[in-house]
């Protein structure tokens, strides 16, 4: 059974490839995009950090590209435990395919358990991140965005986050 799958695989793969004409012209009329950026992170008190945020865009001009980013994440420590879930539009501004300048809305829902004290709550919050990068070609179409973004609507006394300067990496396929 095993050599008539692994069989069965190579013929359907070569068919596959049959369908590439060497030499012909590739022709760039998709302008849909995909993307986005996963965050791992360990820290004291058993804490651990899990984090991803896929996003999709169409580019309008070469240069201008607007789309929907979603974002979630985990935490949990010895003492607290919380998910947060976003969503948003953004809007990327290209110069020279090296640099990029971004505007992204996001509106978060945040739930959040504290372990020590017995302690829930529920809440929403938005974000408007402005800033921009570097972009470094890693393939044909395909990006590393390193960036730094700011929450223009960050709080210091009434928000989850604990500040609103955000450095981001990300990948982005299509441009």
């Amino acid at each position: 059974m095993k050599k008539f799958i692994i069989s069965m695989m190579l013929i359907v793969s070569g068919s596959a490839f049959s369908q590439v004409s060497i030499g012909a012209p590739i022709q760039e009329n998709n302008k849909w995009t995909f993307g986005g950026g996963i965050g791992l992170g360990f820290g004291s008190n058993s804490s651990f950090y899990l984090q991803a945020s896929p996003r999709v865009g169409y580019r309008l001009t070469e240069d201008l590209e607007a789309g929907a980013v979603g974002s979630v994440s985990w935490q949990t420590s010895d003492y607290y435990r919380s998910t947060m879930f976003g969503i948003g539009p953004f809007v990327n501004y290209y110069i020279a395919r090296s640099f990029y300048l971004s505007a992204n809305f996001q509106h978060y829902f945040i739930n959040y358990k504290d372990k020590y004290y017995d302690y829930k709550y529920n809440r929403e919050e938005n974000a408007l991140y402005l800033g921009g990068g570097y972009m470094q070609r890693i393939g044909n179409n395909s990006f590393m965005q390193i960036g730094l973004m700011y929450n223009v609507l960050w709080k210091e006394n009434s928000s989850v986050f604990s500040n609103g300067l955000v450095p981001n990496i990300g990948f982005v396929v299509g441009l």
